[in-house]
């Protein structure tokens, strides 16, 4: 096992972890759709205007990139070994 393995190993461990605590991190998302559905309420609240600003969304734009990024890293753990022999 070389030494590139080794770090790639780790930096994947690490990104899968910091994954997970964000992930959990965030709150479960409700069934609101039936309810608004059946009591008219729209999207015009205050709330529904700022959504990509709250708490929830920047953890889900951070739980995305991190997904991409540890895509990213399984890949090239797996394939710079290939071009190194």
């Amino acid at each position: 096992m070389s030494t590139l393995e080794i770090i790639g190993g780790v930096v994947i461990l690490v990104l899968s972890l910091l994954t997970i605590v964000i992930c959990l991190s965030q709150e479960q998302k409700s069934q609101d759709s039936m309810t608004a559905a059946l009591t008219g309420a729209s999207a015009d609240s205050f709330y529904g205007k700022n959504e990509g600003r709250t708490k929830e969304a920047i953890l889900a734009k951070i739980t995305r990139a991190m997904a991409i990024i540890l895509f990213i890293a399984v890949l090239a753990v797996n394939v710079v070994p290939i071009f190194t022999k």
